[in-house]
């Protein structure tokens, strides 16, 4: 394993944060607080409580999942797809490094900076409503997985993507969506029995579910399973990631 490799991808990729702090950091804060405002503000005021949750307070392990979602994915894909579309990949096909140690340092530093921003979205919450965290691991836990699943899936999209329309497909036409209809802001048990089915079709509920269960020990599914999913949703993009090295799948291509 050459951890020197990747220590130089991962240090490159997070100061890429740095240099681009207002696109990395402050507008998803933003855009999430005014998600909140606007939410917190107009449904709280008809909805007082949600499984005996206060409302504003429901949303936010919703609101750090949404983000989580889409700024693990988008910081992974673009990450692996912008030395494509400017030629330096060639640079990193010609040094002594394997596949996994490519991965390594790209979903990691993209995992790393997904999972910073939502616990500033965390702590930015705090000035808004009263939170409580029942099972802080069970939230680490599931912060983790969840920003590396995302990551390595917007890795796979970086891959793919031969254009910047390419890389936006997923994340706007299929991930915010899912993200949306997935109980980011509602709880699923307040749909009608037919669309609460419906919804246990969509993976992203499993995760939201998951993780509110963490802060308030309430879940439209059971803790057990939510786990279960998400860990599915990890090896699926794994074996998606190994799939496309072994088969020669190039990241010149």
């Amino acid at each position: 394993m050459n951890l020197t490799a990747v220590a130089a991808i991962y240090k490159f990729e997070m100061a890429r944060t740095f240099r681009t702090l207002m696109q990395s950091i402050i507008s998803p804060v933003i855009s999430t607080s005014l998600y909140f405002v606007v939410f917190g503000a107009a449904i709280g005021s008809r909805i007082e409580e949600v499984d005996g949750v206060s409302y504003g307070a429901f949303i936010v392990p919703g609101l750090i999942m949404l983000t989580l979602l889409q700024q693990s994915l988008t910081n992974a894909a673009f990450g692996i797809y912008f030395p494509k579309f400017t030629g330096t990949i060639y640079e990193l096909l010609s040094a002594p490094i394997s596949p996994i140690e490519i991965v390594l340092g790209y979903v990691g530093a993209a995992a790393t900076k997904s999972m910073a921003l939502g616990l500033i979205i965390l702590a930015t919450a705090t000035l808004f409503v009263d939170l409580r965290i029942e099972h802080p691991l069970w939230m680490i836990l599931f912060l983790v997985l969840t920003a590396v699943t995302f990551a390595m899936f917007g890795f796979i999209i970086g891959i793919w993507a031969d254009g910047f329309e390419k890389l936006q497909i997923v994340p706007l036409l299929i991930v915010t969506p899912l993200a949306f209809l997935g109980g980011s802001f509602y709880s699923i048990s307040m749909l009608p029995e037919f669309w609460q089915d419906v919804s246990l079709v969509n993976p992203v509920v499993y995760l939201i579910s998951g993780f509110r269960w963490a802060f308030y020990g309430t879940s439209d599914v059971s803790i057990a399973v939510s786990l279960a999913m998400t860990l599915v949703f990890l090896g699926a993009t794994l074996a998606a990631v190994t799939y496309i090295f072994k088969t020669g799948w190039r990241l010149k291509s």
